[in-house]
């Protein structure tokens, strides 16, 4: 048997709120991008935002290799603090990572999952657009509903700003670059996956589309899928509004204290 380094995982999260446990897992662009949807959820809910070991300058151990390592080392964290009842809300790679927790929670830690146009599977016919091979422009024509809005040169980025991005950009190549940005075998193993899954889809996402979304969110055993018009790749920063009721309205329906308000069909 291989050794558990998951204990060893040298974590850094901001922590916000109180109530029912959250976990918010950003994506290739680091917890800048979900800081918003933090906040938001932290009025209503104890939100843990954790920094993925190699983001914003720390530090990623040897043994750190891929998502399947991301996900049972953040498991480890939630049942090491004896967290219980935890919505996992999880953005592109952060969905990813959200669903190979999912398969793995033989402890049913995990009460409800949130995935917001999220990365890890493999869908036939929609393929999951290479960002690697993008330039900035392209990068932003692929993710954004409006990419002349949040597309910056990277000429007009300061040398530290770009130093970060690029280092986040290798570690996510690390992490997710092969076989890139999907576990082959996920998709069929989400149908064991029982608590109820939301995903959230930017209408106008070109780096995984809502068609994905939608075979993405029919693999799971309790999974549906919403679609945030005028968004893209993340609908939390651009339809902020609009994606926050959703994910509130899936805290309210979801967990242990909603059981009893439940009806059985929406099991």
């Amino acid at each position: 048997m291989l050794p558990d380094h998951s204990t060893d995982l040298p974590l850094t999260a901001s922590e916000a709120g109180t109530g029912r446990p959250v976990l918010l897992l950003h994506g290739g662009g680091g917890p800048a991008t979900v800081a918003g949807l933090a906040q938001h959820l932290s009025r209503t809910a104890h939100v843990i935002t954790p920094v993925h070991p190699g983001w914003d300058g720390t530090h990623r151990p040897w043994w750190l290799t891929g998502v399947d390592d991301l996900a049972l080392a953040y498991l480890r964290h939630l049942g090491d603090r004896g967290l219980r009842d935890v919505l996992v809300v999880g953005s592109s790679l952060g969905g990813w990572v959200g669903a190979e927790m999912a398969v793995r929670d033989t402890a049913g830690v995990i009460t409800g999952l949130v995935l917001i146009d999220a990365v890890g599977v493999h869908v036939e016919g929609q393929p999951i657009t290479d960002v690697f091979a993008l330039d900035a422009r392209g990068l932003a024509e692929h993710s954004w509903h409006d990419p002349d809005r949040y597309h910056v040169d990277p000429a007009d980025v300061p040398a530290g700003e770009l130093a970060r991005r690029q280092h986040n950009t290798a570690t996510m190549r690390a992490l997710a670059g092969d076989p890139y940005m999907h576990d082959p075998g996920l998709l069929g193993r989400l149908g064991s996956v029982r608590v109820p899954a939301l995903l959230i889809w930017g209408g106008s996402d070109r780096v995984v589309t809502p068609a994905y979304g939608a075979a993405y969110a029919e693999a799971f055993g309790d999974g549906r899928l919403e679609v945030v018009p005028e968004a893209g790749h993340l609908p939390h920063v651009e339809q902020p509004a609009a994606t926050a009721a959703l994910v509130d309205a899936h805290l309210r329906r979801t967990g242990r204290s909603a059981d009893t308000v439940r009806p059985p069909a929406a099991r």
